[in-house]
């Protein structure tokens, strides 16, 4: 899942230039449209939209909301969701905080703003190693934390899968309650700042085990840039990938406006220009009706689906 949070409060009245005036130094915006800040490039706008570039500011905007009861959700990088063409009605708060402090025994210390791909080029030119294995996926430090990032260990073998917990010391999150500093766990919390325990490497193998993913991944799922997309959409069921069931039922390239199962991967649905939310759940409801008919089997979504419809 991306590093999404959302209040128990959506559906109540709420006072949104209340809320606006309690974060004006953070410059928050009306009506933002939030499309451009997903990978699938989808989605209404957000009554209320801010960009905290700290973790002490991200904080404050979640408190802010909580105590104003004025619903919200926390956005990284916008992969593995899809927002309603109506939008988000509360506060999105997109996630830019990116500070970080490196140590001379490999630990990192880092928002959970801070972008992946940036991280672990980083990482690399400095030589420590651990978090070379996930280049190519879009995430956030607290995305990758949240959905325990992983991929395939490197070529030729691709023996097991690598975690990102494999590299995880430690977390400050921001709990239900307020502040707490401690491991993460799975509630309502909101990861502020991650520490990663990373070893020594050699740089040059960093980099090869990079291009190597790079390339694997090029071959097997269409590129963001050409066809937007959130990633896979279902869930394995008993290890069997969803979209080898999509592709037994012959839905390669079947569409439904500009929302299309992708004719390289068939559990990626992508967006040829123009898509609604509405056109890619039509899609996603079409898939699931075929595969239960025809196989048997109930695909789950894996995708987390944000705002009004």
């Amino acid at each position: 899942m991306p590093f999404l949070s959302q209040s128990m409060t959506a559906g109540t009245s709420f006072d949104l230039s209340k809320l606006a005036a309690k974060l004006e130094s953070l410059h928050p915006r009306r009506d933002v449209p939030l499309a451009p800040y997903t990978t699938f490039k989808i989605g209404g706008p957000a009554d209320l939209f801010c960009e905290p570039e700290s973790g002490d500011e991200l904080a404050r905007a979640v408190l802010a909301a909580r105590e104003l009861e004025v619903p919200y959700f926390v956005l990284g990088l916008g992969a593995n969701i899809l927002i309603g063409d109506r939008g988000f009605r509360g506060l999105v708060i997109r996630n830019a905080a990116h500070h970080e402090r490196w140590s001379e025994n490999g630990k990192l210390w880092v928002e959970s703003g801070a972008v992946m791909r940036d991280l672990l080029l980083d990482a690399a030119h400095r030589g420590w190693s651990g978090l070379e294995h996930f280049v190519g996926i879009p995430s956030t430090v607290g995305g990758a934390i949240w959905q325990n990032l992983h991929f395939l260990s490197p070529a030729p073998e691709r023996e097991r899968t690598v975690f990102i917990a494999e590299v995880f010391d430690s977390c400050e999150i921001l709990s239900a309650e307020g502040y707490d500093d401690t491991v993460f766990h799975h509630r309502a919390d909101i990861v502020l700042a991650v520490t990663f325990a990373l070893n020594r490497g050699d740089s040059d193998t960093m980099y090869r085990v990079m291009q190597e993913n790079l390339s694997w991944r090029g071959a097997r799922h269409p590129w963001l840039e050409i066809n937007p997309s959130a990633g896979s959409i279902f869930k394995k069921i008993e290890g069997v990938g969803a979209g080898r069931l999509i592709d037994q039922c012959g839905m390669k390239g079947f569409r439904v406006g500009d929302a299309q199962i992708s004719h390289i991967h068939a559990n990626i649905v992508v967006n040829l220009g123009h898509a609604t939310a509405r056109e890619v759940r039509e899609l996603i409801a079409t898939a699931q009706k075929r595969v239960e008919e025809k196989l048997g089997q109930r695909l789950e979504p894996e995708i987390s689906f944000v705002g009004e419809f």
